[in-house]
């Protein structure tokens, strides 16, 4: 199963060594999801990092980074998409495009159209949301 990360979610995972987010990434592997994201979201995460001081950049190249495949950016999809935040656009472009089953975002105001639903077949889930719902499917 493939989950793209956005940038809440990696931000999250390094700031809170106990929550869903951080657990998405430590487990992924052992529950057999591939975790990816975009260039994009890792400059964003990067760029935000100094906000949660010296552990935060630990978690990530300790924690975060390590576990996670980056796939292009991609700015255009070959379907129709309304999605009015022009700046969240190319993440769930660069998602779609790489095929990801699942969008992982903390972004309620953003992707607050799509939170809990899907877009061309891709969930779109906060990391909680997911866990429970894999928990549910006895899954994990």
């Amino acid at each position: 199963m493939t989950l793209f990360l956005d940038t809440s979610m990696l931000i999250s995972a390094c700031g809170s060594e106990n929550g869903a987010s951080r657990h998405v990434c430590e487990s992924g592997t052992s529950h057999g999801w591939r975790l990816i994201t975009s260039g994009y979201c890792r400059n964003e995460t990067l760029r935000n990092l100094p906000r949660l001081g010296t552990q935060g950049l630990s978690a990530w190249e300790e924690h975060v980074e390590p576990r996670i495949e980056f796939v292009p950016d991609i700015i255009s999809l070959d379907k129709a998409l309304v999605f009015e935040k022009a700046k969240d656009r190319p993440v769930l472009v660069s998602a779609l495009a790489a095929e990801a089953e699942y969008l992982l975002t903390l972004d309620r105001t953003d992707f607050h159209a799509t939170l809990g639903s899907q877009v061309y077949g891709m969930l779109v889930r906060t990391p909680a949301e997911f866990l429970t719902e894999q928990r549910s499917l006895g899954r994990i």
